[in-house]
């Protein structure tokens, strides 16, 4: 059963195909390595924990090739797999000087040596430890802890288990009995989760990063790639590698696709040498289970499928379908939005949280916020694992089902940031877009690909309004209502809404194309009665009016805005905007209107709760004072202005221009009508069609 390091020709170091890993050197791992030397030197149990792939076993098997090359000890061999029987061998208690070392490491077929028992039955793991302490090859019956304890009581021992997930519960039991009964025994473990025993020292070994400590310098992640795709490429003679920068940018991208993980980085520099750099960074891209490598040393590392499969198998059934619904949630996602997507089917919503601990426990899933604290914990899907998990949701038919879910869930994010920007808890809002950025952005980049969920996705698009309007996501937010529009009922109020937000987040960077979108807006709007969207639809003709030096008409449309738009109304624009604009409008050529407007902005009902409202509107307030020749008044409304934000946040709409406003003042020049609270946007709109009967034909 146990895979032991041998001496070769009287080498007490274990060789590189003995360890079972690629030959080379660690990379970026000097801080993990010292500390794992100081763990050693100072723990009688050290567990290093780690996900699939990130370098457990090799990290671990370098320290102790340390211990064997500083002649601090020697390693002793044991049973192995086809190998030949003891030969040279030598069991544990002989007297010399230093520890000994027993490496006993779970084969990969499952198999057990020391017994006939399959993997993690009682007593395998021990009979192999004892197998390996007695220094006979072959099988042996199956012994009793006890027994291992006294033989192992005689020598200085230092007792590497490696991978010892299959047997794990037996891994704990065993562990326990000897620490308690030899003094002298030291135990390396390396395994997915710590063992749980009291005195242990765990080092959780995390992938490597994929971005570079500084700007000069070489993410590790990718010094890795680099190694392993320079050594494979002399391998193949080839001597040179001229990379230019898209070749590295293309590096950069392999490593943040894996996520740093320091096998999948090795697979994907044996598939790079094999083909090309931007060839294997575009597959990637899309999907990683692919990644293999058929000369790798240890079969588990052949492929990056295999080896998470061998996690998967380890999983009971509720956390395999966790695994698997789970992996449709791109980014952070918390306990509550993973119940409500993976439940189901015979599994509770009550059962979830606890799966998700387990699955963290093991690196499948990455905790993203302390699990002690009072909010909910936030977890991450390692990048493989997300991929791998999609495989099985295909395969069990359920990604539809899923993706129908985390829709619906969306949708309720999208409308509780809503309205708690509209009830006046705007920081709250923008930290919940925030934290679920990339699971909105996944779900409303699938969304047309699924009829059924356009207007759930459509609906969730609008509701952001303030995201893409007020945060400079312009181009994101018209880019979603551009492709999801021309797949809505044409009589929805949607649509007047969604034609209408397009073409506001469109004004500045495309008159035209914002002129064409108001012109299906509008009919709409007045069909179905919706003041608010007439109102704002109003508000976006004075900002095109604004664009051509059409003040009169300018004028006309904003304080017809600000007039239609009803005060309470959410879902866009409020009237203290328009009402801002007005003011602005008017401050060159009726400077006593623009005042009043001014005031009637910052005594809009609501208008304290509303606090980007509030800023346009002291804004506008600073402006009209600059021009009308009262610039310690301007300066002060806005400096208090820029004051009152948070700066924790990003920075809304209309600081730019306070802060050209100040810039103005102190330089005692104008630089006449601001474009403040108009969201800038690309050039180039296309507008959508709808294929038989559609929305804009």
């Amino acid at each position: 059963m146990a895979d032991v390091w041998t001496r070769k020709g009287g080498d007490s170091a274990p060789a590189a195909e003995d360890r079972g890993e690629v030959p080379g050197p660690l990379v970026g791992r000097e801080r993990e390595s010292r500390d794992l030397r100081a763990l050693l030197e100072n723990h009688r149990l050290v567990t290093v924990a780690g996900e699939v792939g990130v370098g457990k076993s090799r990290l671990a098997a370098e320290a102790v090739a340390e211990v064997v090359a500083r002649g601090a000890g020697e390693c002793v061999p044991g049973a192995g797999e086809g190998r030949p029987a003891a030969q040279g061998a030598a069991g544990v208690g002989a007297k010399e000087a230093g520890p000994h070392i027993m490496v006993v490491r779970w084969p990969e077929d499952g198999q057990s040596a020391g017994c006939d028992a399959g993997p993690g039955s009682p007593a395998s793991l021990t009979a192999a430890v004892m197998e390996a302490a007695a220094g006979i090859r072959g099988r042996r019956a199956a012994a009793g802890v006890g027994a291992l304890a006294d033989r192992l009581r005689a020598a200085d021992v230092l007792l590497f288990l490696d991978d010892v997930d299959p047997v794990h519960a037996e891994c704990v039991g065993m562990v326990q009995t000897l620490l308690e009964f030899v003094p002298s025994l030291r135990v390396l473990v390396t395994s997915r989760r710590p063992l749980g025993l009291g005195g242990e020292a765990v080092l959780r070994l995390a992938p490597l990063s994929a971005e570079p400590a500084d700007e000069h310098g070489t993410a590790p992640a990718a010094q890795l790639f680099l190694d392993r795709f320079l050594d494979r490429s002399l391998e193949r003679g080839d001597a040179s590698f001229d990379a230019d920068d898209a070749d590295l940018s293309a590096v950069a991208d392999i490593c943040r696709y894996v996520g740093g993980l320091p096998l999948a980085v090795e697979l994907a520099a044996e598939q790079a040498a094999r083909s090309s750099v931007g060839e294997v960074a575009e597959r990637l891209e899309e999907h990683q289970c692919w990644l293999s490598a058929p000369d790798m040393a240890a079969p588990r590392h052949r492929s990056l499928r295999d080896a998470v499969a061998a996690a998967y198998v380890l999983c009971d059934r509720d956390e395999r379908i966790v695994w698997a619904r789970a992996s449709i949630l791109a980014g952070d996602f918390d306990e509550s939005t993973a119940a409500f997507v993976c439940a189901g089917g015979g599994l509770a919503p009550a059962r979830v949280p606890a799966c998700l601990a387990r699955l963290a426990a093991v690196g499948v899933l990455t905790p993203v916020r302390d699990p002690g604290g009072i909010r909910e914990p936030r977890y991450r899907m390692a990048p493989v694992s997300r991929d791998f998990g999609g495989e099985r949701l295909r395969e069990a038919k359920e990604f539809d089902v899923a993706a129908e879910r985390r829709a619906i869930h969306f949708q309720r994010v999208a409308a509780l940031a809503e309205n708690l920007w509209s009830l006046g808890s705007q920081p709250q809002a923008v930290r919940l877009v925030l934290d679920e950025a990339e699971g909105l952005r996944a779900m409303l980049e699938y969304a047309p690909r699924r009829p059924e969920v356009a207007a759930a996705a459509l609906e969730s698009v609008l509701n952001l309004w303030f995201w893409w309007a007020v945060y400079d996501a312009a181009d994101e937010g018209r880019r979603h209502l551009l492709r999801l529009l021309p797949m809505c009922r044409s009589d929805s109020l949607l649509i007047a809404r969604g034609l209408c937000l397009a073409a506001w987040l469109t004004a500045y960077g495309d008159p035209g194309g914002a002129g064409e979108l108001l012109q299906h807006a509008w009919p709409a709007a007045v069909l179905a009665g919706d003041d608010a969207t007439v109102g704002r639809i109003a508000h976006v003709q004075g900002m095109l009016a604004l664009h051509e030096g059409d003040l009169e008409r300018a004028i006309q449309q904003f304080h017809e805005a600000a007039s239609t738009i009803p005060p309470h109304v959410s879902g866009g624009l409020p009237p203290a905007v328009s009402m801002a604009a007005l003011a602005v409008t008017q401050a060159e050529q009726s400077p006593r209107a623009a005042r009043r407007s001014a005031r009637r902005a910052l005594s809009q009902p609501g208008i304290r709760g509303d606090a980007w409202a509030c800023l346009v509107a002291r804004y506008a307030q600073a402006f009209v004072d600059h021009s009308d020749g009262r610039t310690g008044r301007a300066r002060l409304r806005a400096h208090r202005a820029l004051a009152a934000l948070d700066g924790r946040l990003p920075a809304p709409q209309g600081c730019a221009a306070l802060r050209d406003l100040i810039t103005d003042i102190d330089r005692g020049s104008r630089s006449g009508l601001p474009a403040a609270t108009v969201p800038r946007g690309l050039t180039g709109v296309a507008i959508p069609a709808q294929p038989g009967g559609g929305i804009l034909r």
